[in-house]
């Protein structure tokens, strides 16, 4: 006997993206099987579904009642809250459709998918309640692909038991183990896939639904409608026998041609990275942006700073923190020819760091930025840094780098004892933007980090670059800064008292820069 199935797809796409789609859908192979389609038309500006529902007697389309843009463009797709559960309300009707008009499976897929030609009648043979075929995208253009599946939480690509910690090693390791597995062909359970899903009738049934879990704040419809339908008792699987193309940005409908050209010759193709980038590709996924904050900055460290910085960097986002002096004037003259961002707030946050902090960053991902790099007005890179920093730019396998931070007593000499050894730790500074990654504070108005505390769930590494922190050099910087620690932290709470009362030693034990451990 026959199985039902229904193809949905809510659509809001462009014309050359979507007619390839189509095109795929109408290549589909159907032994055995009864397949119907239908669409949600949200309010796109060409006829391409009525042009497939004319050739296809099978086919349903939907328009939707009102309008709301999706912003698009050659680095990523902009979403936004509003949207995702708009698309939510839209699958979510097609689960009901399915269900009350007896269909034995659903298969949501997205519009700028390239599907193989045996990818229904694929999924179909599983016999799996959950299944999606893998795809690999290019999430930032300078990023390696990676898959629309994961393991655990918003997108984890490791195994790890609850409540263990791993180190950076290990946990790249575990990543490329998962990456590896999913580029042979096979079937493998998964924690977390969308976007080409079948869906079969025993899930419908259960409730399986795209609503969003009022308790959970995970980024995006797919990981709530994962998460409840394991907790329906479900299982969740990954398919990489058939993996289609995704069309995720118009500049790569070229490499599609010969992604065609593969499955016309093979009937099949061989899961992993598409095409590999162009050199423009290459160099927009490579540029550094710094970020900056700043406050009365202008008779210190500032212009050396960014006279350094500005042999490496494409573009600045510097927040003034209501600077009394010519700090914001010193920044736009250094920094002339770089395209730069500046903003003066109004009124000091200076006593609260975390506010400071994000809205430094949400400044900084407005601009669709590659790698941002942070830096505070007093840190500066040793002298052979601007090449090394435009070469680190240049990889695509990690997400982060870390360095080491000096804190500088001397203009020659930093400091080394049992409170001072900063430099013996590699802390992140330069980082890659992921669009549609979950990032998370430190919430503290004091010692909150410059980024996001969950940087480290993507893979990163450590480099031997050091970092010059200048602002300790002067006496009279060792000071204001004794009694800013004093005045915010009183009771030692987010920093130690006995390392505030170090700051004023008046013999502290200093190494010599050209005796640092390289």
């Amino acid at each position: 006997m026959k199985k039902r199935v229904l193809v949905a797809s809510p659509v809001k796409q462009k014309e050359a993206i979507l007619k390839e789609f189509l095109e795929s859908l109408g290549n589909l192979h159907q032994e055995n099987l009864l397949v119907d389609f239908v669409f949600i038309d949200d309010q796109n500006d060409h006829h391409l579904l009525e042009a497939f529902r004319l050739a296809n007697p099978a086919v349903r389309i939907i328009k939707a009642e009102s309008n709301n843009p999706y912003l698009r463009d050659e680095k990523t797709h902009h979403w936004r809250e509003e949207l995702i559960w708009r698309v939510a309300d839209f699958k979510n009707k097609f689960i009901a459709m399915a269900y009350e008009e007896g269909y034995d499976y659903l298969f949501l897929v997205d519009s700028d998918l390239y599907l193989h030609p045996q990818t229904l009648v694929h999924l179909v043979s599983l016999q799996k309640d959950i299944v999606s075929e893998v795809f690999w995208t290019r999430w930032d253009p300078g990023f390696i692909p990676l898959p629309q599946v994961w393991l655990t939480d918003q997108y984890q690509l490791f195994h790890a038991p609850r409540g263990q910690k791993f180190s950076e090693q290990e946990v790249r390791r575990r990543t490329l183990e998962f990456l590896e597995m999913l580029s042979r062909p096979g079937t493998y359970k998964v924690g977390g896939l969308g976007a080409c899903t079948l869906i079969s009738r025993k899930s419908l049934a259960l409730g399986v639904s795209f609503s969003e879990l009022y308790n959970l704040h995970l980024w995006g419809e797919d990981r709530h409608f994962c998460i409840r339908a394991v907790a329906l008792g479900l299982e969740l699987y990954a398919d990489t026998h058939f993996p289609p193309f995704h069309i995720y940005r118009e500049s790569e409908l070229a490499a599609l041609k010969e992604h065609k050209g593969k499955v016309l010759m093979t009937g099949a193709t061989t899961p992993g990275p598409q095409a590999p980038l162009n050199q423009e590709e290459e160099e927009r996924g490579s540029r550094i942006t710094l970020a900056m904050l700043v406050r009365n900055e202008a008779g210190r460290y500032l212009a050396k700073v960014l006279q350094q910085a500005r042999e490496y960097i494409n573009q600045a986002v510097i927040l003034d923190d209501a600077s009394e002096d010519h700090t914001v004037a010193l920044c736009k003259d250094l920094l002339q020819g770089i395209p730069l961002i500046i903003k003066s707030n109004e009124a000091s946050c200076f006593n609260n760091e975390i506010s400071l902090r994000k809205q430094l960053w949400q400044m900084t991902i407005d601009t669709n930025p590659d790698w941002i790099l942070i830096l505070d007005a007093d840190e500066i890179f040793e002298d052979h840094a601007p090449e090394t920093l435009k070469e680190l730019a240049r990889t695509k396998e990690v997400c982060w780098y870390a360095f080491r931070l000096f804190d500088m007593w001397t203009e020659n000499h930093f400091r080394e004892d049992g409170y001072w050894y900063a430099h013996k730790t590699y802390r992140p500074f330069m980082v890659r933007y992921i669009p549609g990654f979950a990032y998370q504070w430190k919430q503290t108005p004091l010692h909150c980090g410059r980024f996001p505390v969950n940087i480290g769930d993507a893979p990163g590494k450590n480099h031997p670059l050091g970092v010059k922190h200048l602002g300790w050099m002067r006496p009279e910087d060792r000071l204001r800064k004794y009694y800013r620690y004093k005045e915010l932290d009183p009771q030692g709470r987010y920093g130690i008292q006995e390392q505030y009362d170090s700051i004023l030693d008046p013999c502290p034990r200093l190494v010599p820069w050209e005796a640092r451990e390289k």
